[in-house]
């Protein structure tokens, strides 16, 4: 007990000089006995978890999945922000949590384990499951806190805001159709800036008012729950790294001028694929799905003998991404990501730009036979194609 208090009496005598020479003491704890008074001091909650679903993912920049959206909530509570440890398993998230690496192990544990030695079970929990929430034994005030915090009432109110994020419903955005005046080649109204732009990511045009539509309907208003703005859905801080005025945002021409060099920017971080096509649909995957996560299923797909340059092999495991013994492969290094929504959003748009590429117009017909004749019992109209 003397050894201690005489340690505990040296800490409090350390300080530290400032550099206009003012002594103070130390506002970071070397003790590893990081208290809930020491996280509000911070004002940040560390929490560890597991990637997953129903646990923690990136989606479109956005932290998901119920045990990250209730760690936040109670943050919000707090006035903290939440910052994520993730680990492997729930004996690194047991381990970090006793040398006091985090607050708060935001994880369905076994009570058992939630309730060990060192640590224990408190917060969101599953009676009839014996799950719960876990924090160092010794932080009774964390603990307590959570406890009167949590309602069982949350999980269900939790599942359904993420159903409703993750929704089409969450976009604000008005829908226009997807072709201005086919009989004239016209998409949009924002053509003309297609037409400017696309080059700066040597683009086809059409491409990008492919894209266009499938982030906004053509609507220069629309805003995600997320705070995606604009045509081209573009998030604050992806305006901020292109440096694209906030107050311009919403601006049509300003929107996708920003899009086109983020495009380019994407498809510059793929040298290492040489067709020109393939980098396009990987770009296109990047803007909707990350990045890392992209990195990660090629190399799933080089792993498993696929061709990590070919689009089409790649979504395979873009695919498989929601899957636990994928995202979990040791060579995947950002976890769990909602592969089947990046995989439809490529599909949707090569398939928008193919009939943008390809307006219809009835084809010249022949007497006597050949390309476009009809029949007056079929009537079968022939079409070329305008590219």
């Amino acid at each position: 007990m003397l050894l201690l208090l005489s340690c505990s009496d040296k800490r409090q005598d350390e300080r530290i000089v400032t550099p206009w020479g003012e002594i103070t003491e130390d506002s970071i704890p070397t003790t590893d006995e990081f208290t809930m008074t020491d996280m509000v001091t911070n004002g940040e909650l560390i929490m560890l978890t597991m990637s997953g679903p129903e646990t923690y993912y990136d989606y479109r920049g956005r932290g998901m999945g119920m045990q990250y959206l209730l760690c936040e909530k109670f943050a919000q509570k707090l006035g903290v922000s939440v910052r994520v440890e993730l680990c492997k398993d729930t004996l690194e998230m047991v381990s970090r949590l006793k040398r006091g690496d985090a607050d708060i192990i935001a994880f369905l544990l076994p009570e058992r384990i939630a309730g060990g030695d060192s640590l224990k079970a408190c917060g969101v929990r599953i009676d009839s499951l014996k799950l719960s929430w876990a924090v160092q034994k010794t932080n009774t005030e964390l603990a307590d806190t959570l406890n009167r915090w949590f309602k069982p009432s949350m999980l269900v109110e939790i599942k359904k805001e993420e159903a409703f994020l993750l929704s089409a419903r969450s976009v604000k955005r008005h829908v226009f159709s997807p072709m201005l005046n086919r009989a004239k080649g016209e998409i949009s109204r924002y053509d003309k800036y297609f037409m400017t732009y696309a080059p700066t990511a040597r683009l086809d045009w059409r491409l990008m008012a492919a894209q266009c539509y499938q982030e906004s309907t053509f609507d220069p208003n629309a805003r995600s729950w997320a705070g995606a703005c604009g045509l081209m859905q573009i998030m604050p801080a992806t305006a901020d790294h292109l440096g694209l005025p906030r107050n311009k945002i919403y601006d049509p021409e300003a929107n996708i001028e920003a899009a086109a060099r983020y495009m380019n920017e994407l498809m510059g971080y793929f040298h290492d694929i040489p067709s020109q096509n393939e980098r396009i649909y990987f770009a296109l995957a990047c803007y909707n799905g990350g990045y890392h996560h992209i990195r990660d299923a090629m190399a799933l797909a080089q792993k498993n003998g696929r061709n990590p340059k070919r689009w089409g092999d790649v979504a395979d495991y873009v695919l498989k991404l929601r899957e636990p013994a994928y995202y979990t492969d040791p060579v995947v290094k950002y976890g769990y990501m909602r592969g089947n929504e990046t995989v439809d959003y490529v599909d949707r748009i090569r398939a928008r730009w193919a009939d943008y590429r390809g307006v219809a117009r009835p084809g010249a017909i022949r007497k006597g036979g050949g390309v476009g004749v009809r029949t007056p019992q079929k009537a079968k109209r022939k079409y070329r194609f305008h590219v």
